[in-house]
């Protein structure tokens, strides 16, 4: 009997340890609960304990028990990161995937009247941090004959237009960096990828819209499984690519 495809198999991330950047978030929340149910071993990280902790609870009752590991991205500098690589190789062995769904979002406002603080502080949450996060992660990645870093994306059509500021800027980097990284590492056992949810009800979606106007958004477990498809080896065929799921 021929063996199941990677993508049929019931625990497809059986074995690997899945780094989830954003964990206490929406989608962040859901994939760790996703990838827990898949086998792997989640390292939860973000900045507010008391959500990661909740977050924690329903990760173990799912899977494998997860690793908690409290990080404000805003001030972190490539030292933090390192440290975690560092962990990472000591306690567990090894890295498998990085998802990162951490965001940063203050609302919708006119680029002329806005923070310069604030506008610094999106680009390097939902830039910045993210590159500093997967560079560390990097010579762990490579030790594993497959692992992967997906980004989850917005949608440009729809961040690109007036009112996002840094968010929307971060989102179109977020595209550059991918499309870069995927040169660098075309031949490497390292894959990178993005993912494109559909609209989600989340607290940053919220700040940009009425919740009566906007009946299109789903929960963010509606988006799980292909976070888990794409961190697994079936994952290799949107390699380079970014899987858009609002169609």
């Amino acid at each position: 009997m021929s063996a199941q495809p990677a993508e049929e198999l019931p625990e497809p991330l059986r074995g690997r340890v899945v780094l989830i950047a954003g964990a206490a978030g929406g989608l962040g929340a859901a994939a760790a609960r996703a990838c827990a149910a898949a086998g792997a071993t989640v390292v939860l990280l973000g900045r507010k304990v008391a959500k990661l902790n909740r977050v924690y609870d329903s990760v173990a009752r799912s899977g494998p028990e997860p690793l908690l590991y409290p990080l404000d991205l805003e001030g972190a500098v490539p030292d933090d990161y390192a440290a975690l690589a560092g962990r990472l190789q000591t306690e567990l062995g090894r890295l498998d995937g990085v998802l990162h769904c951490a965001a940063e979002f203050a609302g919708l406002t006119p680029f002329e009247q806005g923070d310069p603080a604030a506008f610094a502080r999106a680009i390097h949450i939902n830039l910045t941090a993210r590159a500093w996060l997967t560079q560390a992660c990097l010579p762990l990645l490579r030790q594993r004959d497959d692992a992967a870093v997906v980004f989850a994306l917005d949608d440009l059509q729809r961040v690109g237009q007036a009112y996002w500021g840094g968010y929307g800027v971060a989102q179109h980097g977020l595209r550059g960096l991918l499309e870069s990284l995927q040169h660098e590492l075309v031949n490497s056992p390292v894959r990178v990828c993005g993912v494109q949810p559909g609209p989600m009800r989340t607290g940053l979606r919220a700040r940009a819209f009425v919740d009566d106007e906007d009946m299109s958004a789903a929960d963010p477990a509606a988006y799980a499984a292909a976070c888990v498809n794409l961190l697994a080896p079936a994952g290799a065929a949107w390699r380079g690519r970014v899987r858009d799921l609002t169609a």
